[in-house]
């Protein structure tokens, strides 16, 4: 539910306690805009949910991004208290909290006194059920929950066909979307205005931001791999990558080149508003720069794969779009999940295969074309159901959204909507050439196929004896060899991928 306040002279509430989300900063940020303006009295406060961080592994990047995140929305708010003059300013501060959101938000809205808690829509299944939970705490007790649009441009609801349905395919979604946009949809929330009206939280309530080790984690490589967090970091980001933007058409096929934005986990985490990056892209599109349009045209997909959540939340079950899909038989037992580590652990055989899944180990990032291609491998070459490589990915992917990363995964099912057909597999071999044609990006991850050069790079076990022997190189599954030979042979998993989908060809 996304609710709008009424514009008043006076503040409609005396005080509101802000919950951030997945919106970490303190600009353009719909719900905090909303509550500045609206009450006289505003806190803001951040939950580590147990309900959500609990499961996830003692080491990860995406918990020490957020950590780092939340000290540049401390000094955030701190400068914007000081601008507008406050007294107070330095005493202001945002509240962190580590427990249960569903228990902490309501126990510390009532704590602080407040009238209201306002906070941005997320559009996840378990998000809304822990909302509801949520809102129906605080009205036990009086305060009324308020949730804002500002993750997406368009919801489920703005976004539908001339018959009021909703859209199941990207490139009418897109043309709609569109036609809808304009100016008003993509301006700012001016905070900074209203930050008069940020308060000091109590001083027994004020404590220091907790760190990874408070909250039982570990520090992991994000700082070896120079990825800058928070607002600041986001900036950064843009800002580099702006001159990028006219190649960006050609160069965001090729992983080897520094061609894509890189701005996933800032847009995904609410560093970045998406307003902030939307605008320019759309203004520039409609001038015809073909980088803007092509950038544009991702960036709506995230809209569409959010709305095909909030409407579908069986997906969330691990249910297929494509409810004939459910009938898929996949691969089991030790075989399954012998070839299923061998693909995890970048250990098929094919290069380009195995350096995108070491890519994602070692950053916990993977170039998006390559995400295409291994997801394809896994379900069509390997057979393996397209719900485990989803579960790895979003344990994994310091960007992890949930409808991006369902949808994407159904789209290599093909169980998905505008998803690769079920009789489309795609040849690693010839992605590989296509993709990393001079193998720079295979060597970055697979540096055991150093002295193996061009073609064979991409398919080595078509190189000849004597040439293995040359580079020093042994191909097999023993100890002492140094590339494993490939998983499956092309041609047979071809053929029984097409015998496993035949029961959707004859469903279709």
């Amino acid at each position: 539910m996304v609710i709008s306040l009424a514009n008043a002279h006076s503040p409609r509430y005396t005080s509101a306690l802000v919950w951030l989300r997945r919106d970490l900063r303190a600009h353009d940020h719909a719900a905090l805009y909303h509550a500045l303006k609206n009450c006289g009295q505003v806190f803001v406060c951040f939950v580590f949910d147990s309900d959500v961080i609990a499961a996830l592994p003692r080491v990860d990047r995406r918990v020490e991004f957020i950590v780092s995140s939340l000290a540049d929305v401390n000094t955030a708010l701190q400068q914007m208290a000081q601008a507008a003059a406050l007294p107070h300013a330095a005493q202001v501060q945002l509240l962190v909290r580590h427990g249960s959101a569903r228990e902490l938000i309501p126990k510390l809205a009532a704590t602080l006194g407040v009238q209201a808690v306002f906070a941005n829509q997320e559009y996840e299944p378990a998000a809304i059920a822990r909302d509801s939970q949520v809102r129906g705490s605080l009205a036990n007790v009086g305060i009324t929950l308020h949730l804002f649009k500002d993750q997406v441009i368009f919801d489920a609801a703005e976004v539908l066909t001339p018959a009021g349905r909703a859209y199941s395919a990207f490139s009418a979604y897109q043309r709609a979307w569109l036609q809808k946009i304009s100016t008003f949809y993509l301006q700012a929330y001016p905070c900074e205005r209203y930050a008069q009206q940020l308060a000091a939280p109590p001083a027994i309530m004020r404590t220091s931001l907790p760190s990874l080790q408070d909250l039982d984690f570990q520090p992991s490589n994000l700082a070896q791999l120079r990825i800058p967090t928070g607002t600041s970091g986001a900036a950064q980001m843009l800002a580099h990558f702006w001159p990028r933007l006219a190649r960006y058409a050609e160069d965001r096929h090729y992983p080897a080149r520094r061609g894509v934005s890189y701005l996933s986990v800032h847009l995904r985490f609410g560093t970045l508003s998406i307003r902030q990056v939307l605008k320019p892209a759309w203004e520039q599109a409609q001038s015809g720069h073909e980088g803007a349009k092509v950038w544009l045209s991702e960036l709506i997909r995230r809209d569409f794969f959010t709305q095909i959540l909030a409407r579908n939340p069986r997906l969330a079950q691990g249910k297929s779009y494509r409810p004939e899909y459910d009938a898929m038989v996949w691969e089991k037992g030790a075989r399954a999940r012998k070839i299923f580590t061998a693909w995890c652990e970048g250990k098929t055989g094919y290069p380009l295969i195995d350096a995108a899944m070491r890519q994602l180990n070692y950053s916990g990032y993977m170039h998006n074309r390559l995400r295409m291609v291994t997801a394809s491998f896994l379900c069509k070459h390997l057979g393996v159901d397209w719900r485990w490589g989803e579960a790895y990915f979003a344990e994994k992917l310091n960007d992890f959204d949930y409808a991006a990363n369902n949808g994407g995964w159904q789209w290599a099912a093909g169980s998905g909507c505008d998803a690769q057909p079920y009789f489309r597999i795609l040849n690693p071999v010839l992605q590989s050439q296509k993709l990393d044609p001079s193998g720079q990006f295979i060597l970055r991850y697979v540096p055991e196929l150093a002295a193996l050069g061009l073609p064979h790079l991409h398919a080595p076990w078509q190189a000849d004896a004597l040439e293995l022997q040359v580079c020093g190189l042994r191909l097999g599954s023993k100890a002492q060899d140094h590339y494993p030979l490939p998983i499956v042979e092309h041609r047979a998993a071809v053929e029984k991928a097409q015998q496993r989908y035949a029961v959707v060809k004859r469903a279709s």
